[in-house]
This record gives C-alpha cells, sequence and structure tokens, in this order.
C-alpha cells in the first residue's frame, strides 16, 4: 500500500485497471442515422453537443455508455462518459475493471493538468503515454468510491452553477459599458445637463443632411470623422516579423492585438521599436486615437503614452478645440458593429481610411464633450471593481474542482467505513478479470 493512502485503500498503475481502444476514423460517414449505424463519436460530442455523424465501418471501435473516452490528440485530457458509439481517431475509450466508471473519470480528470504539462508534439500535441499509462490511481473500497461518486456529483453541479451564473457577468459588464455609450453619443447621458446649458453652446449644423442618422440634440453637429483632427495611417515599410533588427530599442510598438485586447486604454506593450524601428515608422502622441483596420477590425483605443504602430492601424490626434479625444474614442466603440450606419456609402464589411474617411461623428459642443467624458469615466469605475471581482472569484472557483477533486484521492471527500472490503482484495480479482477480459478480446481481434 502506498505511504499516505487511507486505512482499506491501495494505489496501483492505471494499465492494470483499464482495457483501452483507441479510436479510428472510418471509411463511411453518414449524416443520418439508420439500422445498421451507429453514432460517430468526436471532441463535440464529448462536450455534449448533439451527434453529427453515424458510421457502419465495422473496424471503428466501439464505446458503451460505462467506458470512459478521453482526448488522446489535440485537446488532450478532456474526458466524457455514458456515451454510445464508434469513436473517433482522437480518442480512446477506457473500460474500467472492478472499478466505478465515474470514479475513474474523475480521477482522469484530477490527472488532466499533468497529462497537458508532459504532453508531447509541436504541433498537434498528444498524450505521453508512458506517463499515462503509469499514473497511480488511489483505489478506494468500491463501497466508498460509490459514496464518493456520489459526494462529487453533489459538490461539482454545485461548481457548475456556480459557474455559469458567474459566466453571465462579463455578457451583464458589456452591455453596461455599451448601454452607456450609447447614450452618450446620442445625447441621452447628458439630457439634464443639455437642458440647463443650451443657452451657453449655441451650435450651427453642419451641411450634412442627417437623413437616416440618429437623432442627436439640437447644439449638436454631425462632421466626417477626418474633421475632428489630424487622421493617417500608421508607418511601417518593413515588418518586424521580417527584420528583427527593427525591435529591442526603447520606444513602444503597438499592434492590432493590443488595441483589441486594451479595453479602450492602451497602459501596456509586448513590443519596443528600435532607433531603426523609429527611423521606418513615426512616433504618436499619447492621446492619439487608435484605430485597427486589419485582424481586429474596427477596435480602438487611446495612447496613454507616445508609441509607435503599423500601418493596419490608423490613427487620429483630435484637435481639441473642437473634439475631445476620449469623446471620439468612445463614439468608436459604439460605432463599431454598425460602421455602415455612420457611413452608408459603404456595405463592406472590412474597412479601410478610405471609409473612416465617410464616417459621421455627432460632434457635442466642447463643454458638453467634457461632461460626457466625466460622466461615462465615472460610470465605467463602477463596473471595474464589479469586473476585478469577477475575475478573482472566476479563478477561484476554476481552482475549485481540482481541490475537491484532489480531496477526493487522498480520502477526505467521504469518511471511510472499517466494514468495507479493502481494495486489495477488490484489485486481486481485478487482475483475473483483467485476464480474461484481454482474452476475450485478442481473440475476437
Amino acid at each position: 500500500m502506498r505511504t499516505g493512502l487511507p486505512c482499506g485503500w491501495t494505489s496501483e498503475r492505471l494499465r492494470e485497471i483499464v482495457v483501452s481502444r483507441k479510436g479510428k476514423k472510418p471509411t463511411t460517414v453518414y449524416k443520418q442515422g439508420a439500422a445498421d449505424r451507429v453514432p460517430y463519436i468526436l471532441i463535440d460530442e464529448m462536450e455534449g453537443k448533439p451527434i453529427r455523424n453515424y458510421t457502419d465501418d465495422a473496424k471503428v471501435p466501439l464505446a458503451s455508455k460505462e467506458d470512459v473516452l478521453i482526448v488522446w490528440d489535440g485537446s488532450i485530457g478532456k474526458c466524457a462518459r455514458g456515451l454510445e458509439g464508434a469513436i473517433g481517431s482522437t480518442i480512446v475509450a477506457l473500460t474500467p475493471i472492478g472499478i466505478d466508471s465515474n470514479y475513474l473519470e474523475s480521477f482522469i480528470k484530477f490527472s488532466r493538468p499533468l497529462l497537458l504539462q508532459t504532453s508531447r508534439g509541436t504541433g498537434l500535441q498528444h498524450i505521453n503515454q508512458e506517463i499515462f499509462w503509469d499514473l497511480r490511481v488511489p483505489v478506494a473500497p468500491i463501497e466508498e468510491q460509490h459514496r464518493i461518486v456520489a459526494k462529487l456529483e453533489i459538490l461539482l453541479a454545485k461548481v457548475e452553477a456556480c459557474q455559469k451564473r458567474l459566466n453571465k457577468i462579463p455578457t451583464l459588464l458589456k452591455r453596461f459599458r455599451q448601454s452607456v455609450l450609447a447614450a452618450a453619443c446620442s445625447g441621452r447621458l447628458t439630457a439634464d445637463w443639455h437642458e440647463v446649458h443650451i443657452e451657453d453652446n449655441p451650435v450651427k449644423r453642419t451641411n450634412i443632411l442627417a437623413n437616416g442618422l440618429p437623432e442627436v440634440p439640437e447644439t449638436w453637429c454631425w462632421v466626417k470623422l477626418p474633421k475632428t483632427g489630424e487622421m493617417s495611417r500608421g508607418k511601417s515599410r518593413h515588418r518586424p516579423r521580417n527584420a528583427p533588427f527593427l525591435l529591442g530599442g526603447s520606444y513602444p510598438f503597438i499592434q492590432t492585438g493590443d488595441i483589441a485586447q486594451s479595453g479602450g486604454r492602451i497602459t501596456s506593450h509586448k513590443h519596443t521599436y528600435s532607433e531603426a524601428g523609429l527611423a521606418q515608422s513615426r512616433l504618436w502622441p499619447a492621446k492619439t486615437v487608435c484605430i485597427t483596420i486589419a485582424a481586429n477590425i474596427a477596435e480602438s483605443a487611446l495612447l496613454t503614452y507616445p508609441a509607435c504602430f503599423p500601418d493596419s492601424v490608423v490613427g487620429i490626434i483630435t484637435d481639441r478645440s473642437k473634439c475631445l479625444p476620449e469623446f471620439l474614442e468612445f463614439f468608436i466603440r459604439t460605432a463599431k458593429s454598425d460602421l455602415s450606419t455612420f457611413a452608408p456609402a459603404t456595405a463592406q464589411k472590412n474597412i479601410n481610411i478610405k471609409i473612416l474617411s465617410d464616417v459621421l461623428v455627432p460632434l457635442p459642443p466642447l463643454p458638453e464633450q467634457h461632461e460626457i467624458v466625466r460622466r461615462v469615466e465615472a460610470l465605467f469605475k463602477i463596473a471595474d471593481p464589479i469586473e476585478d471581482r469577477y475575475k478573482k472569484a472566476s479563478a477561484y472557483v476554476d481552482k475549485l474542482t481540482q481541490s475537491i477533486l484532489a480531496k477526493t484521492f487522498r480520502g477526505e471527500l467521504v469518511p471511510q467505513d472499517p466494514t468495507d472490503e479493502p481494495a486489495s482484495e477488490l484489485l486481486a480479482r481485478i487482475k483475473e478479470e483483467r485476464a480474461k477480459i484481454l482474452d476475450r478480446y485478442w481473440k475476437k481481434s
């Protein structure tokens, strides 16, 4: 018995308590089921998605509901049970011998971090079979295994319910921020302020026809995006991936991914330009509005410090006597999902500087822009701590399953019963049963 296991427990290598079958790609696949066809199980089906394909290829190994299926290649270590059908080539079916299949599935889930850490392959990752088959399984008495499985079902259902509730929070926060920005860029957010200050801010409308555009307060005007300041593409005569000497200096180099992940304010960067990189680029000032036109389309953010960026990004240095950069960046976020509303001449999904040049911006008087920015930032500050708490809670819940499983296989989840048959006696019978099963299996083959 392995030191540290509870009384009545023992341990055994995984290879000694399962019979395994590696999946295979069938020669025939059908979209419809029939009497002579069985479901064809791939990773999607293991994740609970409906059966998509069927096969009648008798050479493909079959799984029963008591088998534990594990992904061998790609998303390694994912597992499922309760499925019947032919198994795909990236899947291995494990038939437990003498142990509860739910108990085995829980052990595979517990072992997944190790399987990921020790995986092999430079492209498609696959399980290191030497590590996998030699995993030591802590084997509890069979009666205790059943009690463990029942307890796990209750606890993990609570964890899953908690995860589902937490997963709603990012969507709610996103909708909240979107509604704040929509109200800000339509005049609804400052309607009360507008009523008080309307006499102080007479603004003449431009000659642009506002037909089909959203309604804005009478003191606002519509202007084309280039009229808000200097607008041009970033510069990158040579691609850094083809010219490593451009990188590694002291000048921040911002790329489309940095903008997409910034949440609207660029406060960090992954790469820098050298003097040679700066010479073939441009150092844009802080408060430049950055808009991506490739890879991550129409993402936007403000620079919080001077930086360079490539020609896949358009920069706007606003004329602050007309337009605050913060207000303009807020507007770009609202326009991202429907640029055609603000640039009616285009039906393209992708954008370029010509398309951006036709975008119409609803521009309030400057004092109202200051008030809009103040109110938006105040409301966002309400959401930010909630998001921080969500991230911490989500990280905690992500670790909770592994914590419960660790407790399980230390024998701490349910009390031991001295009347249970010791697992060592169970394993003795398992080995006899396994030999018989393997003998029948090889005779069939």
